[in-house]
């Protein structure tokens, strides 16, 4: 399996993550991409897609994904698996939490996408979020790396292995 991981992260907490699932993901075919550095390219040859991002402010998408958006948004993500993994401030900024997951989920399953890998708020305190599958699921992994930093490996380790995927 291809498995290819895009990101961006403007204070290296979504790049720490990202080189974290890089070390528990190394039986696998994986290329790693900054967004910043993308192509619409790179969103279509992998059999498994997943994107990190970070929301900042008051929604906004992070500042590389921001620059890229407006070609995410005409991608063609038929026949395409994706999952998404969003860092945010559950506390600070409670009504946006990981609103940039909801985002770019909108745009991948409006372009025939299929979004995998939900998960459960159970565990999170927060207003709003665009990254609301239904009331009781995000759309992708959700991370708080300010609140609830000592609970993030284990996170990532369940959600990896809910994707079906074998980690170190």
């Amino acid at each position: 399996m291809k498995i290819g991981i895009i990101w961006g992260s403007d204070s290296g907490d979504t790049e720490d993550t990202t080189m974290y699932m890089e070390g528990k993901l190394s039986a696998y075919d994986l290329e790693i991409i900054n967004v910043a550095d993308a192509s619409p390219e790179d969103f279509t040859k992998f059999d498994l897609l997943i994107l990190g991002l970070s929301t900042w402010y008051d929604g906004d998408l992070q500042s590389d994904w921001e620059d890229f958006f407006p070609t995410f948004q005409e991608i063609d993500f038929s026949g395409k698996t994706v999952a998404l993994f969003g860092l945010g401030d559950q506390y600070g900024y409670d009504e946006y939490f990981i609103d940039g997951v909801g985002i770019l989920a909108m745009d991948i399953i409006k372009n025939g996408g299929e979004v995998i890998g939900h998960w459960s708020t159970e565990t999170y305190e927060f207003e709003k979020s665009k990254a609301l599958l239904d009331e009781n699921t995000f759309y992708g992994l959700a991370l708080d790396e300010g609140n609830q930093y000592d609970l993030s490996q284990e996170r990532i380790d369940k959600w990896l292995t809910s994707l079906e995927l074998k980690i170190n």
